[in-house]
């Protein structure tokens, strides 16, 4: 079974948005899959394709820039054959406990937000959502690497990444506050917490002279991972010093790579 939804991080656990008008408009959508065959499964998802076109668009906050939903939308899908086995755990409208065993919260927010959105908007609602014994594990991006030395070739004061896993863990626990007691936090040490992800190059691709694909697949995972706006880009790629910065960096560490930082928290068991 996949559920889908278009909601905040404030709303999503529960699957039910806060407001009364949001919550009488709920785009809710149930689909059932048949057949037994990959291709059968492939046909019926493409045709949902309407249906996401009218209850999945979103605006721009006017005030930060995020996406907002027009319409909240829940979209549940599971296999027909396997309805009868499935049928108590088939999410319902108005009847989600919230209550999770694992929640992986991915790049859940942006880098630049301030701290208190990121713990009061994302992570403390997904750490009440934990039910007893359950885990959330959280990883963010956190610098340190080539990808933002690339970054600061070209705006030297850049500092996309402001705001680490004990920061953020230590405004965490003073707003879930005593209420929470049962909620524990782990930081863990740098060698566990923080890990690297390679953008694959073959050995010939940086050494010697790089090749422009290599440059701009390079350039565009660190811009990418660093959130640097489109205004800010159109600004720089008029010339060749993004490329020959993304070259510098490449023939440097003779690759590209970026640091991810993780944390745990977690709810005690009843």
């Amino acid at each position: 079974m996949l559920v889908i939804t278009n909601l905040y991080y404030t709303e999503a656990p529960w699957l039910m948005p806060h407001s009364l008008a949001a919550a009488a408009s709920l785009n809710w959508q149930e689909v059932t899959l048949t057949g037994s065959t990959t291709h059968e499964f492939d046909e019926q998802i493409q045709a949902l394709q309407p249906l996401l076109d009218h209850g999945w668009q979103v605006r721009a906050s006017e005030t930060t820039g995020n996406p907002l939903y027009e319409r909240p939308s829940v979209l549940v899908i599971y296999r027909e054959d396997h309805k009868l086995l499935l049928d108590s755990m088939v999410p319902r409208p108005g009847h989600s406990l919230g209550e999770y065993d694992l929640i992986v919260a991915s790049q859940p927010y942006r880098a630049r937000m301030p701290l208190d959105f990121k713990v009061q908007n994302v992570l403390s609602p997904l750490a009440r959502a934990l039910a007893p014994g359950g885990r959330m594990l959280a990883i963010h991006s956190h610098g340190n690497d080539p990808g933002l030395e690339i970054i600061r070739r070209i705006w030297p004061s850049a500092d996309p990444f402001r705001h680490n896993r004990h920061e953020l863990l230590s405004a965490l626990k003073v707003w879930l506050g005593k209420s929470h007691r049962d909620i524990n936090f782990k930081a863990s040490a740098n060698s566990r917490s923080i890990f690297r992800y390679h953008m694959h190059t073959l050995p010939s691709e940086v050494g010697g002279r790089v090749g422009t694909s290599t440059l701009l697949a390079a350039w565009n995972a660190a811009v990418y991972v660093g959130q640097i706006e489109d205004r800010r880009l159109d600004e720089v790629i008029t010339s060749r010093d993004y490329l020959d910065a993304t070259s510098d960096v490449l023939h440097k560490y003779n690759g590209l790579w970026f640091n991810d930082e993780s944390f745990v928290v977690t709810r005690k068991r009843a």
